[in-house]
C-alpha cells in the first residue's frame, strides 16, 4: 500500500468513529429520553386539561418504556387502571442537539379502550412539544397542546 493509500484508509477510519460517537449522544441527559418528566396539556382556549408525571426510558428500537405513570389532574375520563404505550425516534446533530419524534397513548382499561389519549410531538433536548387527541365516551373527548419537561 502506498501512503496515499494509508492516509485515505486512516482517515476513512477516523470519520467513520466520529460518526459513531455522534450517534451515542453526548452523554447527557439530553441525549436520550430517559428520565422522569411532567406534562401540561391545555385546551385550545389556553385553559388546562390534563396533567401528568412519570418516567421513561428508551426500549429497543424505537419503543419508549413507561413506568410509574400518573395523572395529577382529577377528572372521570381515567379513572380506571390506564395501559401507556409509546414511541420515540431520536436524531441530533454532531453539537450534540437532540431532537426527535416522539409519540405516547394513554388508554383506560376497564371495561375496554374506552378513552384513548395520544400525544404526538417533537423532542428537544429536555422538553417535548406537541399536540393531544381525546376520543372515547360522552364527555371524554378534545384536543390542544402539551409541553413535557424533564425533571
Amino acid at each position: 500500500m502506498t501512503h496515499t493509500c494509508l492516509k485515505t484508509t486512516g482517515i476513512a477510519v477516523l470519520l467513520a468513529f466520529i460518526f459513531l460517537l455522534a450517534a451515542c449522544g453526548n452523554g447527557s441527559n439530553g441525549g436520550n429520553i430517559n428520565g422522569s418528566w411532567t406534562a401540561s396539556l391545555t385546551n385550545p382556549d389556553g385553559s388546562p386539561a390534563f396533567a401528568f408525571a412519570t418516567n421513561f426510558t428508551q426500549g429497543s428500537g424505537d419503543s419508549l418504556n413507561i413506568v410509574n405513570f400518573n395523572f395529577t389532574t382529577s377528572g372521570s375520563c381515567f379513572t380506571s387502571p390506564t395501559t401507556e404505550t409509546g414511541s420515540f425516534v431520536l436524531s441530533g446533530d454532531f453539537n450534540g442537539n437532540v431532537s426527535g419524534k416522539f409519540q405516547l397513548t394513554i388508554s383506560t382499561e376497564f371495561p375496554s379502550q374506552n378513552n384513548v389519549l395520544t400525544l404526538d410531538g417533537t423532542v428537544n433536548g429536555n422538553s417535548v412539544t406537541g399536540t393531544w387527541t381525546l376520543t372515547g365516551l360522552t364527555g371524554c373527548s378534545g384536543n390542544g397542546s402539551f409541553t413535557m419537561n424533564r425533571m
